[in-house]
């Protein structure tokens, strides 16, 4: 099938110049960034868990010293990254992502490609969650910043910007 032309499909100059600029995987240095985030939404599920190429950016920034941040649905990107050293980046980490609560009260649990929450544990990840559903919430765990739901967002770029901003 054919592909939509990014210059007639956005009518925003400015946004159409970035996304024709925008750089392909391979042409990142992970060495050019200090974090990186993974945002959320259901389509993620489906797009980061499989991406070998964002993964080793993820990981390379990790190695690197620098912050690896998901918030909500965003977390399925580090569910497989591995470091070079073979273990996994989430195995032992105090982390958060969309609940199985949330899942359901979004009607979309019989949806989802598999259960973020439980993916989470099965991997190792010390999940947590806010006791209310849909409020905002962090967890931190060093380097590793993660936000539960969509509320979390400003929260969890705030606290990416104090981590890169400690010494």
């Amino acid at each position: 099938g054919g592909g939509v032309d990014v210059g007639e499909a956005v009518d925003d100059a400015m946004l159409r110049t970035l996304l024709l600029r925008m750089a392909a995987l391979a042409q990142i240095d992970a060495g050019d960034f200090d974090a990186i985030l993974y945002a959320g939404g259901h389509g993620a599920m489906v797009d980061l868990p499989s991406d070998a190429g964002l993964q080793r950016l993820a990981a390379s920034i990790w190695e690197h010293g620098g912050v690896v941040a998901s918030v909500c649905h965003g977390v399925a990107g580090l569910l497989d990254v591995t470091l070079p050293d073979g273990s996994s980046l989430i195995a032992g980490k105090r982390l958060t992502g969309f609940s199985s609560t949330e899942e359901r009260l979004a009607r979309l649990a019989d949806v989802v490609p598999f259960d973020v929450e439980t993916a989470l544990r099965e991997r190792g990840a010390r999940y947590a969650k806010a006791v209310l559903p849909m409020v905002p919430y962090v967890v931190t765990d060093g380097r590793l910043v993660t936000g539960q739901n969509p509320a979390s967002a400003k929260a969890t770029a705030k606290r990416v910007v104090e981590v890169l901003a400690a010494p």
